[in-house]
């Protein structure tokens, strides 16, 4: 589903764009030297946009020196003074996140809109499931079904928009958060079928590394493939590293993006006889070294415990290797190479890899 297009820094999202991966830092924003070498990790993993939280008027006021030290998009997230959010567009952030419902009034949020449409600074519309103004007047949010919570989701959300939408300003990205992939799933189904902003993908309080990346996994799957979804974040209880890393395996299972190199391996069964797990995550753990570096293209490496699975499963892999009894069979593209002993398997990939650049 087509969206309009929005500015955001040096990028654009929506309209056609791929699909963004965003992350957000995990420093205290306030120490602006710890949070820039966290961000370049970021930039280096593959991360797009990052986001910065906003708490109080230190963290605001050093937002222009984060910004002239990183070469991707930043982001201001602020909840509750708008304040906060006018400091954060005069230093220069590229777009800021703020949720109407908790910025206070319509004084406050209009005060945030005049300062973004001067500075032509893009602004996203957040609403999350939690911070819903009915939460705050009964608890009749947890006896609704799902497609009541989403619809009262998006009538907050399109209340919201309607303040920003008065003040003749377009340049909106939105997002629609709840922490189970029901009531995220539907919200943004509904809604867009409603507007056409670029919506942010993202399940709120996701959880640990393992839960947080099968949650945003089951949503994302369904929202992408309907055509729904501008930018992704993948929020974990985990560093923010596993969070690009995550997003960018989404889009290359989903084939929405291509980049880095694609591990596929066997699950291994009675005919394997080799220790293929212990090689497969050792493989894994070196490519985090190769995996965003430039490449001509996408690389896809096959590592298969038999013969049986490799080469004649995995014989579209880039590289790849069959094992045997200690050794395996080096193939390309479907073809035998050579015959390598299984203590120099990931040497040898690790080699072909460097070969490929």
């Amino acid at each position: 589903m087509r969206t309009r297009k929005v500015k955001i820094g040096n990028i654009f999202i929506g309209g056609g764009e791929p699909v963004r991966i965003q992350s957000m830092t995990k420093t205290k924003t306030a120490d602006w030297k710890s949070t820039v070498n966290q961000i370049k990790k970021l930039q280096a993993c593959g991360c797009e946009i990052i986001r910065v939280a906003v708490p109080d008027m230190d963290s605001a006021k050093v937002l222009s020196k984060i910004k002239k030290n990183i070469k991707i998009p930043l982001v201001a997230d602020i909840h509750f003074d708008w304040r906060l959010a006018v400091e954060a567009i005069k230093q220069g952030v590229d777009k800021i996140r703020i949720n109407p419902g908790n910025i206070g009034s319509r004084e406050n949020v209009e005060k945030i809109v005049i300062e973004a449409k001067k500075r032509k600074v893009a602004i996203r519309v957040g609403v999350n499931a939690g911070s819903l103004k009915i939460l705050k007047k009964s608890d009749g949010w947890f006896k609704m079904s799902q497609e009541k919570r989403a619809n009262q989701m998006i009538n907050e959300l399109l209340e919201n928009i309607k303040i920003i939408e008065d003040m003749n300003f377009s340049d909106i990205v939105v997002s629609l958060k709840a922490n189970d992939v029901p009531t995220t799933v539907l919200a943004n189904q509904i809604f867009s079928k409603k507007k056409n902003y670029p919506i942010h993908l993202g399940i709120t309080e996701a959880g640990t590394e393992f839960s947080g990346v099968i949650k945003s996994t089951s949503a994302f799957g369904i929202l992408l493939n309907q055509g729904i979804g501008d930018t992704i974040r993948v929020s974990l209880t985990a560093s923010p590293e596993e969070e690009v890393r995550s997003g960018w395996e989404i889009l290359k299972a989903l084939e929405l993006r291509k980049r880095g190199i694609e591990i596929i391996s066997c699950p291994t069964c009675g005919r394997c006889e080799t220790d293929l797990i212990k090689i497969v995550n050792k493989l894994e753990q070196k490519l985090l070294t190769f995996n965003f570096l430039p490449l001509t293209s996408q690389l896809k490496v096959a590592v298969m415990g038999c013969i049986v699975n490799g080469p004649g499963e995995a014989k579209d892999a880039n590289i790849g290797i069959a094992g045997g009894k200690g050794f395996g069979l080096l193939f390309k593209k479907g073809k035998v190479i050579k015959k390598i002993p299984q203590t120099k398997w990931v040497s040898e990939i690790l080699k072909e890899i460097s070969n490929q650049r």
